[in-house]
C-alpha cells in the first residue's frame, strides 16, 4: 500500500490528527507513483524480451529447430525476425519515454495525458505480440502444407483413403486448439503483469481528475 492509499485510509477512518494536505502535496504523491508504474512497466517488457530471446537460442540445435532449417524458410523467417524486433525496440523506446515524460511532468493535466499514451502503448504492445504470434503460427502450418516431405506422406494416405476432408479438419482444429491455449497463456500472463499495473494507472488517472474537480 502506498503513501496515497494509507492516507485515504486513515482519511476514511476520521483520524483528525492526519495532516491536512495541498494540493502540490497529492499531486507528488500520484505522480510518484504513476512514475514507479511505468518505469516496471518498461522493465518488465525488456525482461519479457530476454525471456523469450532467450527461449529461441535454447531450441537452436533441437529437433524442432532442425525440422524448420529443413522448410528453407529463411527468406521468409528471416524478414519477419528484422521487423518484429525492429517493431519491439520502438516499443521499449516508447515505453522509457513514456516513463521519462511522467516522471519529468509538471501539471496534473500533462499528467493525465501521458497516462492516457502509455495505457494506449501498452496495449498496442500487447495486441503487436499476440497478432505477431498468429502470424507466425499461421505461416507455419502454411509451410508445412507444402514443404513438410512428412506431412505430404501423411496426405497421400489420407487421399487414398478416402479421408482429406478428415485429415485437414484435424490439422485445422489441432492447430486452432495449440494456438488457443498459447494465446490464453499470454492473455493471462498480460492480464497479470500489465492488466495489474493499467489498472493501478487507471486508479491514479481517477484520482487527477478528482483533484481537477
Amino acid at each position: 500500500m502506498d503513501e496515497l492509499d494509507l492516507l485515504k485510509k486513515d482519511w476514511k477512518k476520521g483520524n483528525s490528527n492526519y495532516p491536512k494536505l495541498s494540493y502540490n502535496d497529492i499531486y507528488k504523491m500520484i505522480l510518484k507513483k504513476s512514475s514507479s508504474i511505468v518505469k516496471w512497466i518498461f522493465i518488465i517488457s525488456l525482461l519479457e524480451f530476454g525471456f523469450w530471446l532467450s527461449i529461441s537460442f535454447a531450441f537452436k540445435g533441437s529437433v524442432y529447430s532442425n525440422k524448420i532449417d529443413e522448410l528453407n524458410i529463411n527468406h521468409i523467417l528471416i524478414p519477419i525476425t528484422i521487423i518484429s524486433y525492429a517493431v519491439l525496440i520502438y516499443f521499449f523506446y516508447l515505453f522509457y519515454k513514456n516513463y521519462k515524460n511522467i516522471s519529468t511532468t509538471d501539471s496534473s493535466k500533462t499528467l493525465m495525458e501521458n497516462i492516457l499514451k502509455t495505457r494506449k502503448t501498452v496495449k498496442h504492445y500487447v495486441i503487436f505480440n499476440l497478432a505477431s504470434l498468429f502470424i507466425g503460427a499461421f505461416i507455419g502450418v502454411f509451410y508445412n502444407f507444402n514443404h513438410n516431405p512428412e506431412f505430404s506422406s501423411k496426405l497421400e494416405l489420407a487421399s487414398a483413403s478416402g479421408e482429406v476432408f478428415k485429415f485437414y479438419a484435424v490439422i485445422f482444429m489441432v492447430t486452432l486448439l495449440v494456438i488457443g491455449v498459447v494465446i490464453g497463456v499470454l492473455l493471462l500472463f498480460y492480464w497479470l503483469i500489465y492488466g495489474i499495473l493499467l489498472k493501478r494507472l487507471n486508479n491514479n488517472y481517477k484520482e487527477l481528475k478528482k483533484l481537477e474537480s
